[in-house]
């Protein structure tokens, strides 16, 4: 198992985080549906990248590395119609090539690893049964499906995994008649599905929103076109914390009317006391005295790690609320950063669906001795929070599973040491 030693040091400077993941996968999966050569531009290799890459090749299209980028051809898409779809650890591949790949009506078995194979699926073992799809599963991976994808209408809750939604946003233009998606309840992680929309539209995809779900046309053709990929909002959030807490920082290459909902770092640190400045294609973030506030997760889960670590430097209490899903990500995400921060010296409180943070962590908890060795436990996002969170707690640390970063953003630590952090990487691989 890796594992990096963090030493006390702000992070200052420039940084171009990675192309973003949420926008990668989309851009890379309507590629692959259009009949045609497309460019998704600029690229970043990563485990998710890779599950997705490997996902459409296995339905039959062609997708090559460029040095910028991918270039995609969907000609043969659909000509494979049995095989086994490895979704590595990739929650949005999954969610998203399960009605995809029912379209063609072909049978396919998903794998996956870590707790991918635990993570639900219930919607889909609902709703797509009832719609032609045979789901053959045990309640997780491997799930084995066959039979043709058929329109109509489709019910299920708002408040899941946005990604259920968009795997039938996805697939449901390419069936022969209409379709309607309704739901039974509030959608959560809207910013999520307002990427998918505009990334459809790129590509010519026609979806009506109503008040209660979509209407799809069917019949639909995916265009070729070349996509550009935009700066990823869930990783620069990690920076301008950084920058928050000391700074400043500098995050270049970002979309300032990104539908990307990781965007509301910018909004939810400025209302921690963060000085925030913003370019045409850039922002930064600064220092000043921080306090605690009230933070509602239901539409940003993923920025939860790094809000709490910014939320242990701030004075007064922060409260994070509607946050459950976040349970039955990579990690019980409340509960390992919960864990990883009160080893820093932090003051945490768990909740069932978040966390109340009390803040003013400027200090360890104790000197010298033992180094504190703080659970990555196998997730990204946590690692990069806890890291953030080590480089300002003025303690030296250690942080075990820190090759977890490969899922998503396999340069942080260099990037880390870029912005003049104090890093030493152990056997990430």
């Amino acid at each position: 198992m890796g594992h990096v030693r963090i030493r006390a040091g702000a992070l200052i400077g420039t940084v171009t985080p990675p192309p973003s993941k949420s926008a990668a996968h989309r851009g890379i999966i309507c590629a692959a549906l259009a009949k045609g050569p497309c460019r998704v531009t600029p690229f970043t290799e990563s485990d998710d990248m890779r599950a997705t890459i490997g996902a459409m090749r296995a339905l039959g299209a062609s997708i090559q590395t460029e040095p910028n980028g991918l270039l995609v051809d969907g000609k043969n898409t659909y000509s494979t119609l049995s095989g086994t779809i490895d979704c590595l650890e990739s929650g949005s591949t999954l969610r998203f090539l399960i009605p995809i790949a029912a379209v063609c009506g072909g049978d396919f078995t998903f794998v996956g690893r870590g707790r991918l194979p635990q993570r639900p699926i219930g919607p889909y073992l609902d709703c797509l049964p009832k719609a032609g799809v045979d789901c053959r599963t045990e309640g997780g991976l491997p799930l084995i499906i066959s039979g043709a994808l058929r329109p109509g209408t489709f019910t299920l809750p708002g408040n899941v995994s946005s990604q259920f939604i968009t795997g039938l946003l996805l697939a449901l233009p390419l069936l022969s008649g209409n379709s309607q998606i309704r739901l039974t309840t509030p959608l959560e992680s809207v910013g999520y599905i307002d990427l998918t929309l505009d990334v459809l539209r790129d590509f010519g995809v026609t979806i009506h929103p109503v008040a209660n779900g979509y209407d799809i046309p069917g019949a639909q053709q995916y265009q070729p076109r070349d996509f550009t990929v935009e700066g990823d909002w869930s990783q620069a959030a990690f920076w301008l914390a950084a920058g928050a807490l000391g700074g400043p920082v500098t995050v270049d290459g970002m979309r300032v009317n990104s539908k990307q909902g990781d965007k509301a770092i910018i909004d939810l640190l400025e209302q921690f006391g963060a000085k925030i400045t913003r370019t045409a294609d850039a922002v930064s973030a600064a220092a000043a005295p921080l306090h605690g506030i009230a933070i509602d997760a239901a539409q940003i889960p993923d920025l939860v790690p790094i809000l709490a670590a910014t939320a242990c430097f701030a004075s007064g209490t922060t409260t994070i609320k509607n946050a459950a899903r976040l349970r039955i990500k990579e990690s019980d995400r409340l509960h390992t950063i919960a864990v990883g921060l009160g080893k820093l010296g932090a003051q945490i409180e768990e909740l069932p669906d978040g966390l109340v943070i009390h803040g003013g962590l400027s200090a360890p908890a104790v000197t010298g001795g033992t180094i504190p060795t703080l659970d990555g436990a196998g997730d990204h996002r946590i690692v990069m929070a806890l890291s953030v969170a080590a480089a300002y707690s003025s303690r030296e640390a250690e942080i075990a599973g820190a090759e977890a970063i490969r899922k998503s953003y396999p340069a942080f630590f260099t990037d880390f040491n870029t912005l003049g952090g104090n890093v030493d990487v152990f056997n990430l691989g």
